[in-house]
């Protein structure tokens, strides 16, 4: 495993729709498991290929060991309902938060490493950060979205105060 450099805003790769994944090769496997340790480095818990300069319609979310380990090969959602506003970060957009809008439930269909196609029904933290990713592949920016941005420092305080 390698750890990749993370791109940076205002690359023109965080805005590029990623192409699709047509064959799942050892170099697409070499690069999702280069993408979780560049993730697991960095303390973020999801990561797509464009944000390490590939691509491709390929993210990675793990937000702990409870929900564990996604690896998502040309991911879609298929349906979602709600909505809630929550924090958010993103690893190509250092010190910058801010609430954004998301659907609360969403149901995900992806291909794994092993070409197994599944359905994965989220919610919560866990909707947000499918939803924060797959729009890296869309070429869409969480910083499009911020409803209020949140000072670095304000954070913890923030958080605390929303019961976070």
């Amino acid at each position: 495993m390698a750890l990749l450099p993370i791109v940076q805003y205002p690359d023109d790769i965080l805005e590029t729709p990623a192409s699709e994944v047509t064959e799942i090769t050892d170099e697409t496997l070499q690069l999702l498991a280069d993408m979780y340790q560049t993730m697991v480095e960095n303390d973020g818990i999801g990561i797509a290929a464009p944000q390490v300069n590939h691509s491709l319609r390929i993210a990675i979310v793990e937000l702990d060991e409870e929900s564990g380990l996604f690896e998502m090969i040309n991911p879609e959602i298929i349906s979602q309902e709600g909505s809630s506003i929550d924090v958010e970060g993103c690893l190509s957009f250092p010190g910058v938060y801010g609430t954004v809008d998301r659907a609360d439930y969403i149901v995900v269909r992806f291909t794994d490493r092993f070409g197994d196609e599944y359905e994965v029904e989220a919610d919560g933290y866990l909707a947000r950060a499918f939803q924060h990713e797959i729009e890296h592949l869309d070429g869409k920016l969480f910083t499009d979205k911020i409803i209020e941005h949140i000072d670095p420092q304000d954070l913890e305080s923030y958080m605390e105060e929303h019961g976070e």
